[in-house]
């Protein structure tokens, strides 16, 4: 179970403030990714309105099977967030790593289809630069889209791998019980973080896949 007084920090008076306060930092940290995220967004929809047809041309060069894949897991992957946190709530501490371990190995796989789908665009030459191609598309637009295509994943990539990262922290804190239904706030934290994530994709997977197939 743990001991509350070894969970409290000591500018806290309980633990009740000490999650309220966490909990309001990773929103506040959150709400800087929306924003960066949207300057993202943003940018893509303006190029896409002035180059809408090398947009659309280009993105029918993405892998749709392996993106719709990916999304899939991601959904999965929240999934298992949700009852790890719940699972550590209950005081269930073998399941919480047991369901963190998993939403780990998702996160993992979604990064190795990433890269199998990098492989096929260097492999293509539709990686911005001097060995760029795209058939039937003005190719200086074009390498706008796989400009915005390579930044907007990739920094979804990092993102996740910095996630992993976090909830490799997390199940070493659970395992040694800093992290348990009394102090659960850590990890209700990180599972925002995932959550997060996962939506921003939920926006990618359309927006770069599937909104120009018609």
């Amino acid at each position: 179970m743990g001991n509350p007084s070894d969970a409290l920090a000591h500018q806290f008076d309980d633990l009740e403030q000490q999650a309220e306060a966490s909990s309001l930092g990773m929103w506040v940290f959150l709400t800087t990714e929306v924003m960066f995220f949207g300057a993202l967004f943003l940018g893509y929809a303006i190029y896409r309105g002035w180059y809408s047809h090398a947009f659309a041309v280009s993105s029918r060069h993405l892998d749709i099977v392996l993106g719709a894949v990916n999304t899939g897991v991601l959904l999965l992957s929240s999934l298992t967030m949700v009852l790890a946190v719940h699972a550590i709530q209950l005081g269930v501490r073998r399941s919480a790593v047991i369901f963190l371990v998993l939403t780990i190995a998702l996160g993992a796989t979604f990064l190795g289809i990433k890269g199998v789908e990098y492989h096929h665009k260097y492999e293509e030459h539709l990686i911005p630069g001097p060995d760029f191609h795209v058939e039937g598309a003005d190719n200086r637009h074009s390498q706008i889209f796989f400009s915005f295509y390579f930044v907007m994943t990739g920094m979804h990539a990092l993102h996740m791998v910095i996630g992993i990262g976090l909830l490799t922290i997390m199940i070493l804190l659970t395992v040694r019980g800093r992290v348990s239904s009394i102090n659960f706030s850590p990890l209700e934290n990180s599972g925002l973080y995932w959550h997060f994530v996962d939506i921003v994709w939920v926006f990618l997977f359309p927006l770069l896949y599937l909104i120009d197939r018609s």
